[in-house]
């Protein structure tokens, strides 16, 4: 009588290993989705930017030391999305590719710098707020000038550079199709509307802060996140760049599996 055997199950059958671009898609969507974790700051800053005496108030300042981490974090990531797309969209255009991540630099120099001139309000409110013989005046006049730095820093580098940058990316990733087209379109439209009102508040056309520069902050935000969605859940769509890339790797990893 005929029996059959079983051939057990090897270690050879090992897990498809996941292949670089894979990789780099999943490193780029979490540091974009990482860049979201200011927003609590809006509310963390509240009693520094708009109350005037902060610095003369007793009471906790954690808040301003929660919010500068939390955007030193951010800042760090900015930089993250950019030098790890770069070896990617290069393919593309590296030019263009070269001047998103100088882009994203400089926009994570001037959040240090907001960043900065906050914290140095809770050193000042430290050692001067509340002793003896201090001048109050100066002390507030003071606040007030690191206050405007901070607003000032923060409408160029979280407001004007993440128009540039939308600009930049976006049309490296609209033609190169790594992603759907509909999501780079949303910072390509975003953009420069953003940019706009950017400087209409430069030029000093205030108003324009709740129309011009803050509508537009919504097609640009839409635009990052969902990018930072689909990078860490389906990462980049097949393209000859992708195709490239790994293709460039496979015989590095055929190697490895051969030993």
């Amino acid at each position: 009588m005929a029996t059959t055997v079983q051939i057990p199950a090897t270690k050879a059958a090992k897990r498809i290993p996941m292949t670089s671009t894979r990789k780099t898609a999943l490193v780029a969507g979490v540091c974009y989705l990482i860049t979201f974790i200011s927003i609590p700051t809006v509310a963390l800053y509240g009693p520094v930017k708009n109350h005037r005496d902060w610095i003369l108030s007793s009471g906790s300042h954690t808040g301003v030391l929660v919010g500068g981490f939390l955007e030193v974090i951010m800042a760090l990531a900015c930089i993250g999305t950019a030098v790890t797309l770069y070896p990617v969209v290069k393919r593309q255009n590296e030019g263009v590719a070269l001047g998103f991540v100088a882009a994203r630099v400089l926009e994570a120099v001037m959040i240090f710098a907001g960043v900065v001139s906050l914290l140095s309000l809770v050193t000042l409110r430290q050692d001067l707020g509340g002793a003896a013989g201090a001048n109050a005046a100066a002390l507030v006049t003071t606040a007030a000038s690191h206050v405007a730095v901070y607003k000032w820093t923060f409408l160029l580098s979280q407001t004007l550079m993440p128009g540039i940058n939308a600009l930049l990316l976006g049309s490296l990733l609209y033609r190169s199709r790594l992603v759907p087209r509909v999501i780079p379109v949303m910072g390509l439209i975003g953009g420069p509307l953003l940019i706009v009102g950017v400087f209409a508040t430069l030029l000093g056309q205030h108003s324009s802060v709740a129309g011009l520069a803050a509508l537009p902050v919504v097609p640009v935000a839409a635009w990052e996140f969902s990018l930072g969605v689909w990078l860490v859940v389906k990462g980049f769509k097949p393209s000859p760049i992708t195709v490239a890339i790994d293709a460039a790797r496979t015989p590095a990893a055929c190697q490895d599996a051969a030993v």
